[in-house]
């Protein structure tokens, strides 16, 4: 039997797979589909200080082996979160989950990160320094050393759990902005998010998207991920989530082999609501065909 079980920065998790921010909301929908308690945990929706609409409609452009998406961010804003969304998943969810958090300034992210640290339900914090859909914020922070850093500091003065800072593949130097991060006192890296994208639609010679450009996601991405997770699992002390690109079991294992203690399962979800339960349900048997038992001891063997 293969022992699928792993810990990611303190949080006991049954296994590594974990359903990214944005493409799992708070777990709601996919409760009647399948038990989501079989997860290892989720990230639920992006979060901000307050409530946002996000970016005009059209905000989704199909891709070959992918798609773009400009969401821009939307959600109910962090109170609403903390006493709708987080009081009602304690029904369907019984393990801890992990946040997501986005904002706009410095202190909107030390804000929104310490009323969230203090909710029982959550295991870590994920603060997002990478979002390319937003203007004036997201990707603004996570394209720099020094500003990735300073949103850490800030985070972890006003917090107790750990910190992931999720980080933007849309930079020429990953390992600099992670080892950033890892100096600031960041519990742990996520990576990737979305690259920077757009369709035009040639017929109306105008961008697909109202944005113009959006986050492009999906199986094409992955080997860019694996790279990415490789580099900076090489180069720092702290746990990786690996993200970008997984749809398949194979794809965990490949993944964790370049470093990922854990790995979001992102675009798949949008296609195939099952996809999460199908993988778990697959690890084993790809694991007993390589010969591993245990799933921890594949975690960086990559040279």
């Amino acid at each position: 039997m293969v022992d699928l079980s792993v810990n990611l920065a303190g949080m006991q998790m049954d296994n590594p797979i974990v359903p990214a921010s944005g493409t799992f909301g708070f777990g709601k929908e996919f409760k009647d589909y399948y038990d989501i308690n079989i997860l290892g945990s989720f990230s639920f929706k992006g979060t901000t200080k307050d409530a946002r609409f996000g970016n005009p409609t059209p905000r989704i452009a199909e891709c070959k082996n992918g798609m773009i998406n400009a969401v821009g961010l939307q959600n109910p804003g962090v109170h609403h979160v903390i006493e709708h969304e987080l009081f009602e998943m304690k029904e369907y969810f019984s393990k801890k989950v992990i946040a997501n958090v986005s904002g706009f300034s410095v202190d909107d992210y030390a804000y929104t990160c310490e009323l969230l640290d203090k909710e029982e339900q959550v295991g870590i914090l994920e603060v997002n320094v990478s979002c390319p859909n937003v203007h004036g914020g997201g990707m603004s922070f996570g394209t720099q050393p020094e500003a990735a850093a300073e949103v850490t500091r800030a985070v972890k003065k006003v917090t107790t759990k750990p910190v992931f800072i999720k980080l933007s593949p849309n930079v020429t130097d990953i390992v600099a902005i992670a080892k950033a991060c890892e100096d600031a006192g960041a519990d742990g890296i996520c990576l990737i998010n979305t690259l920077l994208g757009m369709r035009i639609d040639i017929k109306r010679r105008q961008p697909v998207i109202a944005n113009k450009m959006g986050g492009f996601s999906g199986d094409a991405v992955f080997p860019v991920a694996v790279r990415m997770v490789y580099q900076v699992a090489k180069a720092c002390d702290i746990p990786v989530m690996g993200c970008g690109g997984v749809s398949c079991a194979k794809d965990v294992i490949e993944m964790m082999m370049a470093g990922a203690t854990a790995v979001q399962v992102g675009a798949a979800n949008l296609i195939n609501p099952y996809a999460c339960k199908d993988i778990i349900e697959a690890l084993p048997k790809e694991c007993e065909k390589l010969g591993i038992t245990k799933i921890s001891d594949i975690i960086g063997v990559v040279d």
